[in-house]
């Protein structure tokens, strides 16, 4: 896709658009059509990027979901395996218009057997629920594993998650609630809004639970509050996959909140 070609199709898509209905797509592309020849690729898919994530709480126009999914086959094409995986989330998602998790698992496999770690994160997410597929507890360890050697955080919580519920590997508490604080101490400015809501909750849920340790309401009631506002932002974004969780954690506070309200002194004494 050359420079012109590029030029052609992002007005395009300005036409076919309405600024109300997809403001971040739009102000995407209206500030991205600045570029030069020797750019043009790297750009391309730079801007199919971008799109692939604004507007997250709508499925994409047809026409920037064709112009992504052009974009991502002319790198896959090019040997770029992250662009596999690119292409595989849109079939997990649907945003492009189809679910399909059998392409996704294709598309996620070309892109893992190139070396791609996100890839291999989201094999073992697939293997873990089975999507498509029968549940395989040592393949999903084994892809988990492959994304937390490389500092994963999702990877990593996910293996802490097998441990906890003995998945392909011996049941330990203890070692679940280990990996819970050691991914908490990970967090990152760059990486919190991605994965903090999960590790809160789920150090949330050892608290509430005492799971690897002892049953803390104040620590559970403090990491559930963390993860709700965590992942009420998702919300806001279009991560629609973690609506389960947000309903947990809420659900989860107001036990922790009325089991700390059940030890509160009566204080009868008082006026």
């Amino acid at each position: 896709m050359n420079s012109k070609e590029l030029y052609r199709r992002l007005n395009d898509i300005l036409s076919n658009i309405s600024e109300e209905d997809y403001p971040e797509i739009y102000n995407i592309i209206e500030n991205e059509m600045d570029f030069s020849d020797e750019e043009v690729y790297e750009e391309a898919y730079n801007i199919a990027g971008e799109l692939h994530e604004a507007d997250g709480t709508k499925v994409l126009p047809e026409c920037v979901a064709d112009f992504i999914m052009e974009v991502y086959s002319d790198e896959l094409n090019s040997g770029n395996m992250d662009a596999a995986c690119d292409i595989g989330s849109l079939y997990y998602t649907g945003r492009a218009g189809e679910q399909n998790y059998k392409k996704a698992v294709e598309y996620y496999t070309i892109a893992a057997e190139g070396g791609c770690r996100q890839a291999q994160e989201n094999l073992g997410y697939c293997f873990y629920y089975g999507r498509d597929m029968p549940v395989d507890y040592k393949k999903a360890f084994h892809y988990f594993a492959l994304g937390a050697f490389d500092g994963h955080l999702c990877s990593l919580y996910k293996i802490g998650d097998m441990y906890r519920n003995g998945y392909y590997v011996e049941k330990n508490e203890v070692e679940a609630f280990r990996i819970y604080m050691h991914c908490a101490q990970g967090l990152t400015e760059d990486n919190t809004h991605l994965v903090g809501a999960d590790i809160m909750m789920r150090l949330g849920d050892c608290f509430f639970n005492g799971i690897g340790t002892e049953v803390d309401n104040k620590q559970a009631l403090k990491y559930y509050q963390l993860a709700e506002q965590m992942y009420y932002e998702r919300l806001e974004s279009g991560d629609f996959l973690i609506k389960n969780c947000y309903t947990h954690v809420l659900k989860n506070q107001e036990e922790a909140r009325q089991r700390l309200n059940d030890v509160l002194p009566g204080y009868e004494w008082t006026k």
